[in-house]
């Protein structure tokens, strides 16, 4: 295949398996009002996908070495279709919540298993701009999930949403199956003598990792709370932008599809410290700009908020990778999980901020997560004691293949 259709089909199949995850951010307005229910509510069950990803992430960390990448994936997207097409019946707030987190164990199972597949079955050279391609697609679904929920909705209504994604889930699948080659599972690794609980027991145990895990549970708390509760600030009066143009907002990720790729160029050459207090410097400079009464103000804070994250998540990834001494599968695992569940703290915790003081009282409480992050990045920086090198630094799967799993 093509370099450059070989790229495009792994930025697609990324965009295809996670589009599901941030792209009902979009409509939360519609559906809040469709629910009758708080804005915290509704973001706090919209956003419970995070619960599957951790779910996901963890159970890949247990049985990944036995799973046949190919098999896994496809079913893992095949059965993603079902709860998006339950979600067009508009269900009880509590099942519209579980269906959530049933779409999060999908995503994060074929998310994990494919970079586990392209950490396996690519060489060295090609190894870098396969991974490229599918993290740009992961950042390009948060763009075009969200703008393509907006239309949807504006033009045909909600239970049309839910169809539609339905049906990208089902082309995911069909992608995989005419482009991923049937592969064995894993050959099994002799675990003997060092237990999964022991695993995680020694990762938590790490200093280093420990602030490596809380950095991703900062990352993905800020990101969230940031892109869940803005919708509502658009939707209402200075800027009163109509749900279309809410989606077309969501072009403030196009500069992270430039920036996120190039994180381990930036890694390798200042090192994790200095690029992870330069992603969150960015990234709290957009937020005095988010409480602005111009709309392009607030875009331009959005922008930067995307950057920074992303970039910090790049970063933070890769260091795993690194700073893991055994079963790095299992410190992916629990990497993952502690990103995801940042996630659905964040849009309880900011949830509550917004719903009781308004929305600069959200994004104070974002501002002090990526304040905590730059004080975790010392952290990273003296727990390794080196510069990463290049090719780890962003493909934290290339340290962890072993163990077929990784984030």
């Amino acid at each position: 295949m093509p370099g450059a259709l070989r790229a495009f089909t792994i930025g697609l199949t990324a965009f295809l398996t996670v589009v599901d995850l941030f792209a009902t951010q979009a409509i939360l307005p519609a559906l809040t009002t469709a629910y009758g229910v708080t804005p915290a509510a509704m973001g706090f069950a919209v956003n419970a996908s995070t619960i599957g990803m951790a779910a996901g992430g963890l159970a890949v960390a247990l049985f990944g070495r036995r799973l046949d990448r190919r098999r896994g994936i496809l079913l893992s997207l095949a059965i993603l279709a079902v709860p998006t097409a339950l979600l067009a019946t508009m269900p009880s707030l509590p099942v519209f919540t579980g269906l959530r987190i049933a779409q999060g164990v999908c995503m994060s199972t074929a998310f994990a298993l494919t970079l586990a597949y392209l950490g396996e079955h690519t060489s060295a050279d090609d190894t870098a701009s396969a991974f490229a391609a599918y993290v740009t697609g992961n950042v390009a679904s948060n763009l075009l999930g969200r703008l393509l929920a907006a239309g949807v909705v504006d033009h045909l209504g909600l239970a049309a949403n839910f169809h539609v994604f339905a049906t990208l889930n089902l082309a995911g699948a069909v992608l995989v199956w005419f482009t991923i080659e049937r592969t064995p599972p894993m050959r099994q690794i002799d675990m003997s003598g060092s237990p999964l609980l022991t695993s995680w027991f020694s990762h938590l145990t790490n200093p280093a990792l420990r602030a490596a895990f809380a950095t991703g549970f900062l990352i993905l708390f800020a990101f969230i709370g940031t892109f869940t509760y803005v919708n509502f600030v658009l939707v209402r009066p200075p800027f009163s932008v109509g749900m279309m143009m809410l989606g077309v907002v969501y072009f403030v990720f196009l500069p992270s599809v430039v920036t996120t790729p190039l994180a381990g160029r930036i890694v390798a050459r200042f090192g994790t410290r200095v690029t992870l207090w330069a992603s969150f410097a960015v990234a709290l400079a957009g937020l005095p700009l988010m409480l602005s009464a111009s709309f392009a103000a607030v875009l331009a804070g959005l922008a930067l908020v995307a950057v920074g994250t992303f970039f910090a998540q790049a970063t933070a990834t890769g260091f795993v990778g690194r700073a893991a001494t055994t079963d790095r599968g299992s410190a992916s695992g629990l990497y993952l999980a502690s990103y995801f569940f940042g996630g659905l703290v964040g849009s309880a915790v900011l949830g509550q901020l917004f719903d009781r003081l308004g929305w600069t009282a959200c994004v104070a409480g974002i501002a002090v997560s990526l304040v905590l992050g730059m004080l975790l990045a010392f952290r990273l920086e003296i727990a390794t004691g080196h510069r990463p090198d290049a090719r780890t630094a962003f493909q934290p799967s290339l340290a962890a293949r072993d163990d077929g799993v990784t984030h």
